[in-house]
């Protein structure tokens, strides 16, 4: 063996534990970490470019993960059986892990960098998403990549009252706190989560119990990290050249004027149009050998901009737009917008503006979940899109992005709370935003107008639920800072800090926090909740007087669905062999129909845009599952199922079928039952018996006909001796013979 391996291992409490391991797997990556815990296995690998490229004045950093199918014994679906672009929860896990990743580089470090985590071997219990951010920091910290970290991130669950640091997957099923925290040796740099309404105190109180748990994840890598002999050990690198005199006369001539266009409360476009003359005029003025250091020239005029407008709201406590640091845009909606949409919205604050539309599936409109690790249905999506004209920009649409699917998971999760049970509400729910105008917290307008478009489509939302995303900016020489309300783009851009709080009156059910600096504290973290609560509030208030409460009934187009239960023995026979009757009951009813197995008990879903087609299915579903008694002597009506040369079996009730004879048609004698009957249509009858050896029902449809005049039983018909008969059969051949002979 030419190689050395060396292990650090982390208890996590009641036996649970996770190892890291570098030196055996993966050596020609710039670092590599194997992870394990139970039987998950990630193996995580950093390489980065020894140089940047030309020109590049920012971090390229691609965060990638994918779980292996193979990892849990299964195979991709699809033609090709190979794993293809990342599932949605992948992207998310590369999200999460990205955001806390990035703010840890220098920031003059500009070398490509890909770090990339693998699900190899899956443990039922153990959800892989909270052990990435440790498994992505660790292989860092064993390589000589410049990295202000270590970081790690857990998961925070409470469970029954406790906070439980990476529960398995059976807890967190139970839990109504579901946080992911990531963070420093000592301070946060990432919030992610969904709850049940919570108080701010109680979020702080699941923060602070997720940071021990990242300080002693933390203090491992730096434990690794030293056996290995690359703590506190980079590469040497120079991405960035610097001219200081060109630096200085930037600052010194465009300061007092930017700060200037800074206050004047403009618009976003103002703003942009008014930056933009001030720095051309300014370049304008420069020496050709000035002017040709373009790539300096771009960053100073950045920053010299970024400098004043935190400066405004640092010492005059304004903001770009005019307002004070607690001040929320005007805001203003519209519900009913779309006509032919089961529901809709307008949520327009400041110069952010989201189209969102409502649509009211079935069981068969579920998303099907088929991953890696699970298989699962979903009734609630949430689609959210950022076209390029909402920022007035014009680029290619090339699918959606990593961004949009973040955006409408955390709009999910701020509103899957207060939707309202299955038994009250069975419809598959489908939001999707639309992004008109964008200048700030679109995906806070998203949940405001879901939240709209929910109540105008009669959605019986437990509660209405706003969201506000808060900034920060600070000042390390002086340590000021600003909290600020309600965040435009650019104060998103130019700020340390991107908090997006949502919530109910009566507490918070998603945030998600990304922070530009290294960490904040929790006394600040604190005051920020406070403040953002404020502003949830006033937001709410004002979504409530565009419509104060869901609807009473859906819209008249909108599908309606009945949904009850049947016993389970009861199932296959609604289906039917082949699913037969189920298809016919469709058919006939012009319902939709869907049916499974939920705790022994089968779950009927009848929908259709007719209340009476609705019955009529009910009433036939109920019949087969709860079958009435068929009483002898009792008329009937039914559909003829099937034609037979002897007869034709006709539906007594719903999955009950009885043999109307040939001889029980007419009080005539009918040759061809095609003659009375045809497949498909309805006849009346009379049930008349029982077949005592097969016990099928007899049936008989002349029973309901008048007797013609002068009929005679068959029974009662005179009937030819034995004699007569043979007399007969005796002058037949004789007559054949005569025949024959005068052929002959």
């Amino acid at each position: 063996m030419n190689y050395t391996v060396h292990n650090q291992t982390i208890d996590l409490g009641n036996g649970r534990e996770i190892t890291l391991e570098t030196g055996k797997l993966a050596k020609q990556a710039d670092g590599a970490i194997v992870l394990r815990s139970g039987k998950t296995m990630l193996l995580a690998t950093i390489v980065s470019s020894k140089e940047a490229r030309a020109e590049v004045d920012f971090l390229p950093l691609t965060v990638d993960y994918r779980e292996k199918y193979a990892a849990a014994g299964k195979f991709p679906g699809g033609f090709f059986k190979r794993e293809a672009r990342p599932s949605d929860s992948e992207v998310l896990v590369m999200r999460l892990v990205d955001r806390a990743l990035r703010p840890m580089f220098p920031s003059d470090y500009h070398a490509g960098t890909q770090v990339m985590v693998q699900l190899m071997s899956a443990d039922d219990e153990v959800l892989p998403d909270s052990l990435v951010g440790l498994a992505a920091s660790a292989c860092i910290a064993v390589s000589d990549v410049p990295f202000n970290g270590p970081i790690s991130e857990v998961r925070v669950a409470r469970i029954d009252g406790k906070f439980v640091i990476n529960p398995n997957r059976t807890e967190l099923e139970t839990a109504d706190m579901d946080m992911m925290i990531a963070g420093t040796i000592d301070s946060i740099v990432m919030v992610e989560g969904e709850m049940s309404e919570v108080s701010e105190d109680e979020m702080v109180d699941a923060i602070i119990a997720g940071a021990k748990a990242i300080t002693t994840q933390c203090e491992a890598q730096i434990a690794l990290a030293k056996a290995v002999g690359k703590y506190e050990v980079s590469r040497e690198y120079c991405h960035e050249e610097h001219d200081e005199d060109l630096k200085a006369k930037v600052f010194d001539t465009l300061y007092a004027p930017m700060f200037k266009a800074a206050q004047k409360g403009a618009s976003k476009s103002e703003r942009k149009a008014s930056f933009k003359q001030l720095a051309s005029d300014f370049v304008a003025t420069l020496s050709e050998e000035e002017s040709s250091k373009s790539y300096m020239l771009k960053e100073y005029l950045h920053d010299v901009q970024k400098k004043a407008i935190r400066d405004l709201v640092l010492i005059d406590g304004v903001r770009l737009d005019g307002r004070s640091t607690t001040d929320i845009r005007d805001i203003w909606g519209e519900v009913d917008y779309l006509p032919s949409c089961h529901g809709s919205a307008i949520f327009t604050r400041g110069e952010t503006q989201a189209l969102t539309t409502l649509t009211l599936g079935t069981k068969q409109d579920e998303q099907l979940i088929d991953g890696a690790l699970v298989r699962k249905t979903e009734k609630f999506l949430l689609h959210y899109n950022f076209p390029p004209f909402s920022t007035g920009e014009e680029r290619p649409l090339r699918g959606t992005s990593r961004r949009e699917v973040g955006h409408g998971n955390l709009a999910l999760r701020a509103l899957k709370h207060v939707l309202p049970p299955v038994e009250d509400c069975p419809y598959t729910i489908r939001l999707v935003s639309e992004i008109l105008e964008s200048n700030g917290s679109s995906s806070m307008a998203t949940v405001c107008a879901g939240t709209l478009a929910l109540m105008d489509g009669g959605i019986p939302i437990t509660a209405p639920v706003s969201g506000i995303a808060m900034g920060l900016i600070t000042d390390k020489e002086s340590g000021k800072y600003a909290i600020l309300s309600d965040i435009l783009g650019d104060e998103d851009h130019l700020g340390d800090m991107d908090f997006k709080i949502t919530g109910t009156a009566d507490g918070i059910t998603a945030c998600q926090m990304d922070m530009k600096i290294q960490g904040i504290s929790m006394d600040v973290l604190r005051e920020a909740l406070n403040q953002a609560c404020d502003g949830r509030h006033h937001i709410r208030k004002e979504m409530l007087k565009v419509i104060a409460e869901p609807r009473d009934d859906f819209k008249p187009h909108a599908p309606r669905i009945v949904a009850f239960n049947v016993p389970g023995d009861a199932i296959g026979a609604i289906i039917g062999p082949g699913g037969k009757i189920i298809q016919e009951l469709q058919a006939e009813t012009n319902t939709n129909i869907s049916i499974e197995d939920v705790d022994g008990q089968g779950r009927v879903e009848v929908a259709a845009s007719d209340k009476a087609a609705i019955d009529d299915a009910v009433a036939r579903i109920k019949a087969i599952a709860f079958p009435p008694t068929v009483e002898i002597g009792e008329e009937y009506e039914g559909k003829v199922k099937t034609i037979m040369p002897y007869g034709a079996f006709v539906e007594v009730l719903p999955g009950i079928d009885g043999l109307l004879h040939v001889s029980e048609l007419e009080w005539r004698r009918v040759d061809d039952v095609n003659d009375i009957l045809k497949e498909g249509e309805k006849v009346k009858f009379k049930v008349v018996g029982r077949d005592p050896k097969t016990g099928k029902i007899k049936l008989s449809r002349k029973a309901l006909l008048e007797k013609p005049e002068g009929y005679v039983e068959a029974a009662d018909r005179p009937r030819r001796d034995r004699g007569d008969r043979g007399g007969d059969r005796r002058n037949d051949r004789r007559d054949g013979g005569e025949r024959r002979e005068r052929r002959d």
